[in-house]
């Protein structure tokens, strides 16, 4: 069982198969997805604004509720400086 991230806090990786090109990428966990956002040092409004999606679906996917676009992570990836993996 994967340990829980709590939101906000910083973690130094990410699995690395998040990390892959999408054609062998494995979606991020909501855990892994709040935890990409306190590294990018933005919160889930603010990426739900710059992606022009509405705040209740970036919460789905912080929630594990939805799967987070794969384009959507690209993004995400980039200002957390955790590579351009597109």
């Amino acid at each position: 069982m994967q340990e829980r991230i709590p939101y906000g806090a910083t973690v130094s990786t990410v699995r690395t198969e998040c990390l892959n090109p999408f054609r062998s990428w494995s979606s991020p966990t909501g855990d892994e997805i709040k935890a990409a956002l306190s590294m990018a040092g933005w919160t889930g409004v603010e990426l739900s604004r710059r992606l022009g999606v509405d705040d209740r679906t970036v919460r789905r996917w912080t929630g594990d509720e939805k799967e987070i676009p794969y384009a959507a992570w690209c993004v995400l990836c980039a200002e957390a400086n955790l590579g351009l993996i597109w």
